[in-house]
């Protein structure tokens, strides 16, 4: 991710819009697992955002690149943050 935020300005708009998709869908991902682990507070702070970068993708793939890479910036952040306080992830192996 650190590799897109660097070379986001010789992006298209459309693989603008693909990264932040990704990035939404990421912070989802620790966001349910951030529920899962009883962090609630990080859980709704990445959902959240995820779902403010999926709403207004097309916006900010857009707009000016300073705040396209705080935005990338920030939620990489918060997906880092997540993994170093919880390096090891509770797997369930439960069969429906």
């Amino acid at each position: 991710m650190e590799e897109q935020i660097r070379n986001i300005g010789d992006l298209s708009i459309e693989e603008r819009e693909d990264v932040f998709v990704d990035v939404a869908t990421a912070l989802e991902g620790t966001a349910r697992e951030a529920f899962v682990e009883g962090n609630r507070h990080l859980a709704a702070l990445s959902a959240n955002m995820a779902q403010a970068i999926r709403v207004n993708a097309d916006e900010l793939a857009r707009d000016d690149l300073r705040n396209t890479e705080r935005i990338l910036q920030q939620a990489a952040a918060m997906i880092s943050q997540f993994n170093a306080t919880h390096p090891y992830r509770i797997v369930s192996h439960a069969v429906h």
